[in-house]
């Protein structure tokens, strides 16, 4: 593998928090600073663009902004794992910046200099994670993302907004500074260095001489340190963050902050402890088996919310540990189905809290019980709910079905049934908690007095403005079921297949 040193990959980073800047120097002027903002986000996406010709020939990007102590720097690598992420993300704020107008200037949300400002720093974050050659830079963005999303969780800034980010930047805060920092520690002791052990997934960076005991420590600590994966129990703060605007419930959701507590884990499971420790140590069936609570506890949890964001959170927290079990299993069949769950997820679970801020702003309507009929009055909303919700549930051709292919693959790698009936069941609690709200709204009958709809909803320029782009990454969940190709050979590439 060639590996290109290069200053160009600081781009993709600098972008969004150039962007930032920008944005706060236009506060008086809404139509300037959305500007910046697609413009920025269209720029970002072409950045990662222009490096995955090379990435695609089995290449890599490297480049160190400087060095602290001896294995200890500020240092970039682009590979696959990367730009599988790093692509998503970017490509992603495209369609959330656009659906940002329609709905911030829909409600007239106060603070949107603020608001459209931490956005970009926080999508600035999630690249500099994507981008990261070492766990000294991974942690310094990862911070950067929960610092940064902190205000766009208190975003509406009452009560009920401020315990909402009270419990997002407790957990994620101790959580880092209380198991991520000595985890690193214990990780320079052992390895001399924080570099990742990158292009060979087997082998990860600790010596044959560690201790066995201090290695199943640091990763725990690692388990417990990334909370933004969700994994139970330390899943608490992601409910308590749907007090926050729809636009920041996608962004928390689909595109940065739970993909970066997942990315993050996946990255330190293959580049940090690596394939084979972590099956000669039995902490990879351990993970799994972990990941599959969690599959099935937050599921069943989804099952009883009538709050359509609250029961998007839960379904969130259960289908982000798919990812966790497919890596945790450790076989290229597993491990494909776990990363491309990364890019399948973002899309539709994107088009899921899409879809209910669409319907918020037309109907101020937020619990699944008022929403009967309303399929007729949103159409367009709903066909793209689901076609998403499908996607969850992994039905084909949608790309979710392709994620659940090669997972139930790797259950079958590691003759492992139990972990095959966790996706078996729990694709069938995906539908009982999905098909509900698409069957009440084109079959369900509105409550009595609810004179909200009637009519085409979907035809004021802000309701467009928010309907477009869902409907495009609903369309985009069913292409990448149909031709997933690319993300496979992008992931086959890391796995050195």
């Amino acid at each position: 593998m060639e590996t290109i040193i290069t200053s160009k990959i600081l781009l993709t980073p600098l972008i969004p928090m150039v962007t930032a800047l920008l944005i706060m120097g236009s506060k008086k002027k809404p139509n300037l600073r959305e500007s910046f903002s697609l413009f920025g986000a269209l720029f970002t996406f072409l950045s990662v663009v222009q490096l995955l010709p090379h990435i695609l020939a089995r290449g890599s990007y490297e480049y160190t902004l400087f060095t602290l102590y001896p294995g200890v720097s500020v240092k970039f690598h682009l590979d696959g794992l990367g730009i599988l992420f790093a692509g998503t993300s970017s490509f992603l704020w495209i369609m959330a910046g656009l659906y940002c107008v329609g709905y911030m200037r829909g409600l007239d949300e106060h603070a949107q200099t603020r608001f459209y400002f931490c956005y970009a720093v926080a999508v600035g974050g999630a690249m500099g994670v994507a981008f990261s050659a070492n766990l000294f830079t991974l942690y310094l963005f990862y911070e950067i993302v929960s610092v940064f999303t902190y205000p766009l969780v208190a975003h509406h800034q009452d009560k009920e907004g401020y315990d909402g980010g009270r419990k997002y930047i407790v957990y994620l805060m101790f959580a880092s500074k209380a198991f991520l920092l000595p985890a690193m520690i214990l990780v320079y002791v052992q390895c001399g260095t924080l570099d990742f052990t990158m292009g060979n997934v087997a082998s990860g960076m600790f010596p044959s001489s560690a201790s066995s005991v201090l290695v199943k420590v640091t990763y725990l600590l690692c388990l417990l340190g990334f909370a933004k994966s969700a994994i139970m129990p330390i899943h608490g703060w992601l409910p308590a963050a749907m007090v926050a605007p729809t636009p920041v419930s996608a962004l928390l959701h689909a595109v940065v902050v739970v993909k970066v507590g997942v990315f993050c884990l996946a990255r330190v499971m293959l580049s940090v402890f690596g394939v084979n420790l972590l099956n000669n140590l039995g902490l990879g069936i351990f993970t799994a088996y972990l990941a599959s609570f969690t599959i099935i506890t937050a599921s069943v949890v989804a099952l009883t919310q009538n709050n359509l964001k609250m029961r998007l959170a839960y379904s969130t927290v259960s289908q982000l540990s798919y990812i966790i079990l497919g890596v945790a299993m450790l076989t290229p069949n597993s491990i494909t189905g776990g990363l491309i769950h990364i890019t399948n997820h973002a899309f539709a679970k994107i088009t899921l809290f899409f879809c209910a801020g669409s319907i918020f702003v037309a109907t101020r309507k937020k619990d699944i019980t008022e929403m009967g009929g309303i399929g007729w009055s949103m159409p367009f909303t709903m066909i793209a709910f689901g076609l998403a919700s499908l996607s969850m549930i992994g039905v084909p051709p949608v790309s979710g079905f392709v994620t659940k292919w090669y997972l139930a693959l790797g259950t079958l790698d590691i003759h492992n049934m139990i972990l095959l009936t966790v996706i078996l069941v729990s694709s069938l609690l995906n539908a009982g908690y999905f098909i509900p709200v698409f069957f009440t709204s084109f079959f369900g009958k509105p409550l009595p007095g609810d004179t909200s709809q009637g009519g085409f909803l979907e035809g004021s320029p802000f309701i467009m403005l928010m309907v477009i782009p869902l409907f495009l990454t609903a369309v985009a969940s069913v292409l990448f079921g149909i031709y997933p190709d690319l993300f496979i050979q992008i992931i086959n590439l890391m796995l050195g297949r």
